[in-house]
């Protein structure tokens, strides 16, 4: 996709969120057919911009966008210019979803294929739940990111807050960065040459975006597989736990 004003398709059609409503705009994208071109300009932080599209379309948003920015994706390209609050890009299907700077919480949250790039920061649960997705994430992620990740791959061009891959199973976390702490289950593995052919080719995928990151600085983090069966021998620590956080009223 095109990242700049001066290289967006002329005969892109433009929408202004500060004359039509937002309900116009993803109208004409869930009608809109393979190879059109779209520009938003003055979101404004609206809530649902550019969200369940479906066909092969390039959308660029002028501006920062609210609550889950391009939502339920498929296929299409979106380039969002600023800034996204939580949700963003949730339950991608296929396509990329790409954001020049920061996104809040449980950015990718349950996507399932495509691309999803931060440039910026991405806040708490970043990849929760995600279940085939590829983020790559310019800079730093917050806390439980990648909590209870299925497959897919993160990668955090900065460093990892508190609790990273807590209850993962079988997606992959690259950081370049700290890792304040791992979750439950979460353990740092080997980074064999195929996983850093997995972090070059995202790398190479999302370009300016990774700062420069050289794959071979990152470290790999993936499921210990210790919570994937339940056994009687973990009831105690179970009951304990509950207790610990204030859940035992007998």
């Amino acid at each position: 996709m095109h990242h700049g004003q001066d290289r967006v398709n002329a005969a892109a059609r433009v929408f202004d969120l500060g004359e039509v409503p937002r309900r116009k705009l993803n109208q004409a994208l869930h009608e809109a057919a393979d190879g059109d071109s779209f520009e938003v300009i003055n979101p404004r932080g609206a809530h649902a911009v550019a969200c369940g599209i479906t066909a092969d379309i390039e959308v660029v948003v002028r501006g920062s966008v609210g609550y889950y920015g391009a939502g339920m994706h498929q296929r299409g390209r979106v380039l969002i210019e600023g800034n996204a609050s939580t949700g963003l890009a949730e339950n991608i299907m296929s396509g990329e979803v790409r954001i020049t700077g920061n996104a809040t919480m449980s950015a990718g949250a349950t996507g399932c294929g495509g691309l999803l790039v931060v440039g910026g920061n991405a806040g708490a649960r970043c990849g929760i739940s995600m279940k085939g997705v590829d983020i790559v994430v310019g800079g730093n992620v917050g806390h439980m990111s990648a909590f209870m990740a299925q497959a897919g791959n993160l990668v955090i061009c900065g460093d990892a807050a508190a609790d990273l891959g807590d209850s993962i199973y079988e997606a992959q976390i690259f950081v370049r960065g700290e890792v304040e702490s791992l979750g439950a289950d979460c353990v740092e593995k080997e980074m064999r040459p195929e996983h850093v052919q997995t972090v070059a080719g995202l790398l190479a995928a999302v370009g300016e975006a990774a700062h420069g990151a050289d794959p071979g600085d990152f470290r790999r983090y993936g499921s210990a597989r210790r919570l994937y069966n339940f056994t009687i021998d973990d009831v105690d620590a179970a009951q304990a736990a509950v207790r610990a956080a204030g859940g035992d009223r007998r």
